[in-house]
């Protein structure tokens, strides 16, 4: 049975080898505030679609937290 609270399955790459954690942790670490969190949550989106019931769902919510960065740099440099 897959563990689905510490290790599940669609957070995991096919060789077992990475979690998508440790990938948001080596990516995220020098990234401040909103925009490490919306990296974050952009690169876990990317990462573990392909393993989704509702791909596109979760492509959706990628391109949510990445239009918010875009918005908010935008907004910054007005």
């Amino acid at each position: 049975m897959p563990e689905m609270v510490n290790h599940p399955s669609h957070y995991m790459s096919k060789d077992g080898e990475m979690e998508v954690i440790d990938v948001i942790e080596h990516f995220t670490t020098d990234i401040p505030g909103i925009f490490g969190f919306c990296t974050g949550n952009a690169i876990k989106y990317i990462l573990r679609w392909p393993n989704k019931d509702n791909p596109v769902e979760d492509l959706k919510k990628a391109q949510w937290y990445i239009q918010k960065m875009i918005d908010m740099i935008e907004k910054e440099s007005k």
